[in-house]
C-alpha cells in the first residue's frame, strides 16, 4: 500500500504538491533537545541527544513523504547521487514546506562539491527550520567550500550556540578554519 501512494504521487507530481500535509510541528520536543545538548557532559550523551533531533527532523509530513525521504536517503548512502537527487526533488514538489527535504538535497549536492547548488537549499531549509542546527553546519561547511569564511564563521557560530557538540566543532577550535577572528593558536 505505501508504494501504490507513492507512485500515485510521483505520477500526479505537481498536481499534489498542495496534498502534502503541513510537516509535524516538533518545535517544542527540538527546543527541549537543544536544551538537553546544551547541558551534557559528554561527546556520548550529546550524540545520543544528537540522533534524537535527527528523528525530528526526518519525520515527514505522511507517508508518501517519508517513503521518499527514506529512498533519497538510501540511494545517497549507495552513492547513487543522481536517484537520490531525483527522490529529493519530487520529495520537495510534493511537500515544499518541509525542510529536511530541502536539507537532504543540499546533502547531495554537498556531497558531489557542487556547492552552488547546495547553498539555496540549505537557506530553504533553515527558513523552514531555523534552529535545524545540521543544516546551519552544512551551510557553514558549504560556504567554506565557496571560499567565504567569514560568512561560513558566521553560521557556524550561531549553530554552536545552539548545539555545542557538533561533529564538526573542531573547525571552530583555535587554529581552526572556523575560529573566531583574533584567536591565534
Amino acid at each position: 500500500m505505501k508504494t501504490l501512494a507513492c507512485v500515485l504521487i510521483l505520477l500526479a507530481g505537481p498536481a499534489l504538491a498542495s496534498g502534502c500535509p503541513p510537516p509535524p510541528d516538533h518545535d517544542a520536543a527540538l527546543d527541549g533537545l537543544l536544551s538537553e545538548v546544551r547541558e551534557a557532559t559528554s561527546d556520548t550523551q550529546a550524540r545520543v541527544i544528537g540522533n534524537q533531533m535527527w528523528e525530528l527532523w526526518a519525520d515527514a509530513p505522511d507517508e508518501a513523504a517519508q517513503e521518499l525521504l527514506d529512498s533519497g536517503m538510501q540511494k545517497r548512502a549507495g552513492y547513487d547521487f543522481l536517484g537520490a537527487l531525483s527522490d529529493f526533488d519530487r520529495l520537495i514538489k510534493y511537500c515544499p514546506d518541509y525542510a529536511e527535504g530541502y536539507n537532504q538535497r543540499a546533502f547531495v549536492n554537498f556531497l558531489r562539491q557542487d556547492y552552488a547548488r547546495a547553498l539555496p537549499d540549505l537557506d530553504e531549509a533553515i527558513a523552514r527550520s531555523p534552529k535545524h542546527v545540521a543544516a546551519m553546519a552544512g551551510k557553514a561547511l558549504t560556504l567554506m567550500a565557496l571560499g567565504r569564511t567569514d560568512e561560513a564563521r558566521e553560521v557556524f557560530a550561531a549553530a554552536l550556540a545552539l548545539n555545542p557538540w557538533l561533529p564538526e566543532r573542531g573547525l571552530a577550535a583555535p587554529g581552526g578554519p572556523l575560529a573566531p577572528t583574533g584567536e591565534d593558536i
